[in-house]
């Protein structure tokens, strides 16, 4: 068997983004080009993604992208395998663009189209980089999501945690936003947390102790909310200590969530995890990372970071998943529809069905 050559398009969100990745019958992958356009500047001013404007940003450049990332990869259409793209969730003006565009690759081509699920492409990386065995746990942690999941299989995963309000990255930019520092906020609040003092303020640290390995941090960010405005105006040193012990506080949290998730995991499988595995942009945060080894010390386990580009959203994570998909005879028909709400918990997914 041959390997697969498989074109990723990612525009989800405020990411134009497009990849050539190769996947050897092994599974061993070769990220031949992988190139992504934010869209940071055009946002910024807003304080946040604006779903219109992200939508044209991605119509007026995802050519462009396509065609860098194809001849980076020195590539040709015929080559190619397979074209996957992000089909949601997402915002649904940006997915229309994206898979829109990969249906009529896939049909000038005449080759097969893979819709991707956006958090299975997450949820996959660490099989693009660092070859992680199933089962694992995966930790996935972004500005729209915030959920632990059994990663069994290409296709098989099972939700055992999510938030119940805000998710993590949410959370690090709504605080941001109190406090007047620039978008994007997560970076912004990580930056100020090293020059602050975490144990001034004793926020609380929601859901700690709990079995169930569910998240919950609107009342954490309510507290940040309040003692800003008890201090107002803030001095350089309340926003850097306000950012150090809201850190603290969400770091806690997660690794007391991780571990109430890897008792999860066994009762639900029956052995341990081959891996801790975490994705999403605010994995990139150093703390939180930090924390994250040493619990996967603690479960006995190797912990598995995809490099920052391939945290956040991109283009290699969705063609890696087409080929994961095409790897297992997986692929979908020209009149799929896109999908701004796609849970990958199949028992999730057809909850929400039931409830559209």
């Amino acid at each position: 068997m041959a390997d697969l050559l498989v074109l990723g398009i990612e525009t989800t969100c405020d990411e134009t983004s497009a990849a050539v990745v190769a996947r050897s019958p092994s599974g061993a992958s070769d990220i031949r080009s992988n190139v992504i356009r934010s869209q940071v500047e055009i946002h910024s001013p807003y304080g946040g993604v604006v779903p219109e404007i992200a939508a044209r940003a991605h119509v007026e450049i995802l050519d462009h992208v396509i065609a860098e990332a194809m001849r980076q990869a020195n590539a040709d259409y015929s080559e190619l395998s397979g074209i996957a793209a992000a089909a949601g969730p997402g915002l649904i003006g940006g997915v229309i663009v994206g898979l829109t565009t990969a249906k009529a690759i896939a049909l000038a081509a005449k080759k097969p189209l893979v819709a991707v699920n956006h958090l299975e492409a997450h949820a996959l990386t660490a099989r693009l980089t660092d070859g992680v065995a199933f089962p694992y746990l995966l930790l996935l942690v972004s500005g729209g999501h915030t959920q632990l999941l059994a990663v069994e299989d290409v296709g098989r995963y099972t939700r055992l945690g999510t938030t119940l309000d805000d998710a993590v990255g949410e959370a690090f930019d709504k605080v941001a936003k109190m406090l007047s520092l620039p978008y994007p906020g997560g970076p912004q609040v990580e930056a100020q947390a090293k020059l602050g003092y975490a144990g001034r303020f004793a926020f609380p640290r929601p859901m700690l102790g709990r079995r169930e390995p569910d998240f919950s941090l609107s009342g954490l960010k309510t507290a940040v909310r309040l003692e800003a405005d008890r201090l107002a105006p803030l001095s350089d040193d309340d926003v850097a200590d306000l950012c150090a012990s809201f850190q603290a506080a969400v770091v806690d949290v997660i690794a007391d969530r991780v571990r109430a998730g890897a008792r999860a995991f066994r009762d639900r499988l029956g052995r341990g995890p081959t891996a801790l595995v975490a994705a999403g942009g605010v994995a990139a945060n150093a703390m939180i990372r930090e924390t994250l080894v040493k619990v996967a010390a603690e479960l006995n386990t190797r912990f598995a970071l995809p490099t920052p580009a391939l945290c956040t959203d991109n283009g290699a994570m969705i063609a890696w998943a087409g080929a994961e998909r095409l790897s297992r005879g997986m692929r979908d028909r020209l009149d799929i529809s896109p999908r701004a709400r796609w849970p990958l918990d199949p028992h999730a997914a057809a909850a929400a069905h039931a409830r559209a």
